[in-house]
Formats: C-alpha cells, structure tokens, sequence
C-alpha cells in the first residue's frame, strides 16, 4: 500500500456510524479505555491502524475498486485498505460488521459471524479469513470517505488518518469490546459539540471537525449523498523547499514554517526563509507586511509582529515596543503616510511604539483602554475603542475587531474580511501556549472567545510571534483540546483531593511538567479553577479549594 506517510507515521482509518431517530441524525461514540497510552478517556469514532493484512480482503469486496477509492483519496493505490481497515475496527471495537452475506442480505446480530469477533480483535483471524469463512462481502460502496486528518508533530504516537461514514446496520446492537472501549453512546453531533464545550466528554481535533460537518445533516440519507459527491481536499503532506540562513532546507507539514512558505511560495521554488529576522518586512499577503520588532526573549519568540496594510495609506496593527529603530523602519516602509494604528492589546510588546507613530504622524489610535496591571501600558491612550464587530476601513481592506478576553480583557483580534486573513495578537501563538494569568487573565473567556473564532470566516491566521498559520479551525481545535484535557485532570486531582491548597493540587495536576516551573503552572491551576468555579463545578473558601456537590 502507498499511503505517501513519512515511515514514523502510521496509516490509520476511522468509521462514523451514524443512524436516523425521531430526533435526527445520531452518531456513535466510542469512549477509549482511561489505561490507553494515546487518548485515554477521549470519545472517538471506532479505528485504529492500517494491518498489512488489510490488503487481502480486496478479494471480497464489491461495490468499488481500489483504483476508484484511491483515486478519490489522492492515493497512487491503497484506499481500499484504508476502507477495510476501517470496517474490520468497527468490528473489533463496536462489534458492527459493515458486510452482507452470499444473498447480499446484510448480516444481522445472530450471525454466527460474531462468535469470531474475539478471534479478530487479538489478530488470530484477519477480515479476509472472516469473510471467507462465512461466505461475506464488504461493500465499499456503503462507505463514503468523509475527511483526511495527520497528527501533528509532538505526540507519541502519530496516524495518517481517513475518515470515513457509513449508515449503520439497523439490526446490529453495539458492544463496545470492555478492552480498548470502555463505553459507547448514540449521540447527535450537536449535543456531542456541546457536551465537549461543558467539558463532559474529551475529544479529539478531528473527531470534532467531523462533528461539526455532520451536525448539518437531518437525515443519514442526506449526509451520504454529501459525502459521497464531496471529497476532502487532500492534506498537506509535501514537504516544501526553503532557505535558512542562506541555506537551502526542506520543511515537513506541520513544521513552523510550512504554512506560510506554501502560501507565499506556491510554486515551491524555494524562495521563502524558514525563519523569522527581526527588521526585515514580508509581504505576507496583498497589501500586508509584516516586520518584526527586535525584541526576542522566552515570552515574545523571535520579536513581535508589526503588520502594515495598505498600498498608498497605511494602518499599523501592533506597532510593538517603543523602539527607535523599529518605529523609524515602520515610517521608512509607509513614507509617514499612516492613517490609523490598531492594537490587539496593552502588554508592554505591542502597544507603546503607538506613542511614537501618533506624534509624528497624527495617526487615528483604534484599541482598548489598558487594564491595572503592572505588564500593562497605562499610556495607552486610544481615540476610539471598537467594539465586538466593529468595522475599520483600511487601504487593503476592511478589518473586522472581534472582542477575544482571555490572554488579556481588552485583547481584541481583527480580521481582514476580504483576505479571511485574522490577526490574532497574543490569543493565538505559534509554539508555545498562550499564558491565562488571573485576574486579568480569564480561561472561561478564553476558550468561549475561541469558540466564537469558529464562527468567522478565516482562512490565515497571522499572529503576533511567528510565522503565518493555515487551517485555523484546527488550530484553534487544537487549542480548545488542550485546555479542556488539563481542564479534566484538574477537574479530577480536584475530586481526588478536595478540599486541597493550590500549590498541592498543581502539584498532582501538572505532574507532567519540571517541578521547577509549578510556580508557573500553578497560574495556570488557579485559572481552571475559577472558571470551575463559574461553571458551578468548583468552590475556594479558606483558601482551599473543593468540588461542588453537584459534580
């Protein structure tokens, strides 16, 4: 099989069975065992990795060839494995076997075949000896492949994924395996959204952008009909040329760099630097530079992004410190013909280089008053505060502010509408995670002002240290994830120890990182807890914290 995956990523398939009721579309989630080493507790779909032994059930099949599947999946050869695959794990996990037997009726939950499955799930009889023993067919062409997923960079284990759907056998009750599922549930992909968002079920990435494509669908007959005449498009997975410090290097997807060396250099003739120079302008989009401030440190990466839009006039979004240099580069780069200066927010690396462009340009200030604190600059002095939605005018286009509390009270991102192009600030960073420190600093906010990005229409995410970022739904997936996993084991060392001080239950809730930096993460701790708290989950008296009795 050709799955073009590099050889420490291994070929997987997923399968959505989904079903009709008086209430809608439902979709079955498995729940993974809490001993796994990957997604312990997470609700998946049933799945798993590619066997080589997949490949031999091609002889009993029907329906589809693999040249067809392959073709559909922007695969050389081999798609058909990926289906059966899929089928073959919703039979070890779910004990739902997609298959019909010699008089093409498809099988129902008295069919010796399930004695087998046992035999299966432990690798002693592959799908093409079950078929073969009980005379069964695999059609293919009740499947219908859905969306394409590779795990990026960091975690242990790494799948190049397919997704696929396929309407459930109506005369098949599932029996999650007790092994590697450890509970099941018929679910509508609304509700699933959100239970995960209350923090009730852990999810993955994609399992939730398949959600989110199912949950527009009334009927499963509907939602085949979708799927079948709208394949995914394919997932980046060339690697791409560029320079480093004047050396030629070639970067993987899901590298820092990839994204934005893709989109400005679409031919891969490797003209796009693989690192970020601080005094150096990129046009990162028509009508968008971006010049980084020399200002690189643990919290700031390289330096902080200034971005300059326009053509003739120009608006400076996050003009960064008061640097000299940097404030005279911007003014080289726009001639002083500046209109308008935005700010994302008032940490002391993005707005006070404001001062400096306002007194020598007279420049319209967009941004919000500056929060007490001591990281904030009180000398922010803007002459319009915009509000969630509000429309600037801008010579490349219309930005869009959209209020992001979180990081900070007043962070405000701004999307270029025309471009789909959102300037992030700090809600998103590329590399590192964004620091939620109370009482400025909201968690609750923070993930609801994520929530609220999925709305908007965006296709680039331009943020404030870093390089471009592309697929921004799973980014900020990505992100909402993150925060409700360490959510959970805070939420569960809570539950564990209450009523506990804050520094021992960073202590059992951040067992994962250095003790050096519990001080840190302890922050971190206390920003979960309150939005526990508002969500009624959570109560501190005595400086201790306890869980609520409802929970």
């Amino acid at each position: 099989m050709n799955n073009k995956s590099p050889k420490d990523i291994r070929p997987a398939a997923t399968l959505a069975l989904v079903r009709d009721t008086k209430n809608g579309l439902e979709i079955l989630l498995m729940q993974r065992t809490w001993g796994a080493v990957f997604l312990p507790g997470y609700y998946v779909f049933p799945g798993g990795a590619v066997d080589q032994n997949d490949t031999q059930g091609r002889d009993h099949t029907a329906g589809l060839a693999d040249t067809e599947i392959s073709h559909t999946m922007s695969l050389s050869e081999g798609g058909a494995d990926y289906m059966l695959a899929a089928v073959r794990e919703c039979f070890e996990e779910a004990g739902v076997l997609v298959a019909v037997d010699s008089d093409k009726r498809t099988i129902s939950a008295d069919h010796p075949v399930h004695n087998d499955r046992g035999a299966v799930f432990r690798g002693e009889l592959s799908l093409a000896q079950l078929c073969q023993r009980h005379q069964l067919t695999i059609p293919l062409d009740r499947l219908a492949y859905l969306s394409h997923w590779i795990t990026p960079p960091g975690p242990p284990r790494r799948f190049d994924t397919r997704f696929f759907v396929t309407k459930a056998p109506e005369s098949q009750p599932v029996h999650h395996d007790g092994d590697e599922t450890i509970d099941h549930v018929w679910i509508s992909p609304a509700k699933a959204l959100e239970e995960n968002r209350a923090g009730q079920r852990l999810m993955t990435l994609p399992t939730l952008r398949t959600l989110r494509v199912l949950r527009d669908f009334d009927t499963a007959d509907n939602l085949m009909r979708y799927a079948w005449a709208n394949p995914p498009e394919p997932f980046p997975s060339q690697p791409w040329p560029a320079t480093r410090r004047g050396k030629p290097v070639i970067l993987e997807p899901g590298s820092p760099a990839y994204d934005e060396a893709s989109k400005l250099d679409p031919e891969g003739e490797g003209s796009t630097k693989a690192e970020v120079v601080p005094g150096e302008a990129v046009e990162v989009a028509a009508g968008v530079i971006r010049l980084t401030a020399p200002n690189p440190g643990i919290m700031t990466g390289p330096g902080t992004n200034t971005y300059i839009l326009g053509h003739e006039r120009f608006t400076v979004l996050d003009p960064g410190p008061d640097h000299a240099g940097h404030i005279e580069k911007i003014l080289e780069l726009t001639g002083g013909q500046i209109d308008s200066v935005v700010v994302t927010h008032t940490h002391l690396d993005h707005s006070p280089g404001t001062r400096a462009l306002k007194e020598k340009t007279g420049c319209r200030v967009y941004g919000r008053s500056a929060p007490a604190g001591a990281s904030q600059d009180q000398k922010f002095a803007p002459d319009e505060q915009p509000e969630h939605g509000s429309l600037i005018k801008t010579d490349a286009g219309t930005l869009k502010a959209l209020h992001t509390p979180g990081h900070a009270s007043n962070h405000l991102c701004f999307l270029l509408v025309e471009q789909e192009l959102l300037f992030s600030g700090d809600h998103i960073m590329q590399g590192s995670t964004v620091v939620i420190n109370p009482p400025d600093g909201d968690m609750k906010a923070y993930l609801e002002s994520l929530y609220d990005l999925l709305a908007e229409s965006i296709r680039f995410i331009a943020p404030a240290h870093g390089f471009l970022m592309g697929q921004p739904e799973a980014i900020i997936d990505y992100l909402i994830t993150h925060r409700l996993t360490r959510e959970h084991k805070v939420a569960k060392a809570l539950r564990k120890l209450s009523p506990v001080n804050l520094k021992d239950l960073t202590s059992k809730a951040y067992d994962d990182v250095p003790a050096a930096i519990h001080g840190v993460a302890a922050r971190s701790a206390l920003a979960h807890l309150l939005k526990l708290e508002a969500d009624g989950r959570a109560a501190q008296k005595d400086g201790l914290w306890q869980t609520t009795p409802n929970t």
